[in-house]
């Protein structure tokens, strides 16, 4: 399950960079298109833009995510996950790093869907430790 944050705007402005908030603004923006894709492409495309980045560590992960959920209100919606997970993913890249992208579904029903992203089996930003999903498709950091 995600947890819906919402991070105040004063917060929100006196952290974040000038050039991450164009960055995570591109990223949501390739999000949203990369969500019309099917799972199979959707997985090649992770992998070509993953790259030869370098594995994200938790506060890096956590960094690029708390960026998207500052920049986009309709992100932080609950079933807005796979644009979420995929805008992090990306913000995390832009910033030369690559956490682990997954999607998966439940283990019990009734039927329910997830992406998110992870470092080290660990989910970020997420209520749960990830035990309540299978993993579908992992896109892994190559390095």
């Amino acid at each position: 399950m995600s947890v819906n944050i919402m991070i105040p705007w004063h917060e929100r402005m006196r952290r974040r960079r000038p050039a991450l908030w164009i960055g995570t603004r591109l990223a949501i923006c390739l999000a949203r298109g990369l969500t019309l894709l099917s799972p199979y492409r959707s997985e090649q495309v992770m992998t070509a833009l993953r790259g030869r980045a370098r594995p994200a560590t938790a506060e890096e992960a956590d960094e690029a995510l708390r960026s998207v959920l500052s920049s986009s209100l309709a992100l932080n919606a609950h079933k807005a996950c796979l644009p979420r997970s995929i805008a992090a993913a990306l913000t995390s890249r832009l910033l030369g790093r690559w956490p682990t992208w997954c999607t998966g579904v439940g283990v019990t029903p009734p039927f329910n869907a997830h992406a998110w992203v992870e470092v080290d089996g660990v989910p970020i930003g997420e209520s749960d430790n990830g035990t309540g999903f299978t993993r579908t498709i992992t896109v892994a950091s190559a390095g």
